[in-house]
């Protein structure tokens, strides 16, 4: 909770952490924390976990709280680390939130509930609910609509942000663009915006991103803060350069549904004990592998972490 008193202290690369599962699909914590650690060993900004790609949603209550409860002991307040914890259901988001405020989180990432499809007043006073609960937590809303089938409109995060002084920001998992810029707008610059799509990650910068909440820096930390280092540096060719080499893992991740093809990439790099996914999921199919490997040998400077020399672009 070292950073939760300074939320604007939580920028650049937040690796958005998978679940590991074993064989007979059980929570495995120990790779959990020996994934924690190599994230933390390849210099990632910060940490989260719970959020779509650690597959919430096919875990029970219980287990979301032990993944929660093992990364913050692994993280240890060296870089900031936002429990995701929202759920479909009210009850669920502030039982996991109030775990996430106990084991030491600096921020929970709460998305926005999905299947329900609720309106923007819904939306509001659900936001509401939980700013209020917890007031010295400070909330970052999840926007993914992709997969909740809602989409938080911008005048709504701005209403919130005005509401509650412990809405802070925002991850925004949209295509949109215009989304981002119309977000930042309406809530001001001081509003903290990550992006959860992966090549927008660097475009964001330019209109004052805070960093990236990426799924990429699952196979490829060190690169993705290195993109974001460069940035921040004035680095902007070089930055750009990681961001062009990183196409191969971003198309690789969705070759199947994320995380699966992350999941396998990282057994592979023994990362893992097991590439399992919980259904509805599968792990990749003979088709897939066989992209996966392509587009993995085409990533492997980047995901060996090598510097990028700096071209035109």
């Amino acid at each position: 909770m070292k950073f939760r008193s300074t939320p604007q202290s939580i920028t650049g690369s937040i690796s958005p952490l998978i679940t590991p599962f074993a064989d007979d699909m059980s929570l495995d914590l120990g790779s959990l924390a020996t994934l924690t650690r190599w994230h933390l060993d390849s210099g990632t900004h910060g940490v989260s976990i719970g959020g779509s790609t650690g597959e919430p949603s096919s875990q029970t209550v219980a287990e979301r709280i032990a993944a929660i409860r093992t990364v913050a002991e692994v993280v240890d307040d060296s870089v900031p680390f936002l429990a995701g914890t929202g759920s479909a259901k009210l009850d669920e988001t502030l039982e996991v939130t109030a775990a996430a405020v106990e084991a030491g989180a600096d921020a929970a990432l709460v998305i926005t509930p999905y299947y329900a499809r609720p309106t923007q007043e819904a939306l509001f006073r659900w936001y509401s609910t939980v700013a209020t609960e917890f007031p010295d937590m400070p909330i970052v809303i999840y926007n993914v609509p992709s997969r909740t089938a809602v989409d938080l409109a911008p005048e709504t995060v701005a209403r919130l942000n005005s509401a509650h002084e412990n809405i802070v920001g925002i991850k925004e998992t949209t295509k949109d663009f215009e989304h981002f810029s119309r977000v930042l707008h309406a809530t001001g610059r001081d509003f903290l915006v990550w992006s959860g799509i992966e090549l927008l990650c660097l475009p964001l910068m330019a209109l004052g991103g805070s960093g990236f909440i990426s799924a990429t820096a699952n196979l490829a930390p060190k690169a993705v803060a290195t993109m974001f280092e460069r940035w921040q540096a004035g680095d902007f060719a070089g930055a750009r350069e990681i961001h062009y080499a990183l196409h191969p893992l971003t198309d690789l991740l969705f070759v199947e549904t994320n995380p699966a093809p992350a999941k396998w990439v990282l057994h592979q790099k023994g990362l893992l004990a097991s590439p399992a996914v919980r259904s509805p999921l599968i792990t990749p199919t003979p088709e897939g592998l066989e992209k996966i490997q392509k587009l993995l040998a085409q990533a492997d400077a980047v995901i060996q972490g090598e510097t990028f020399p700096v071209q035109s672009i």
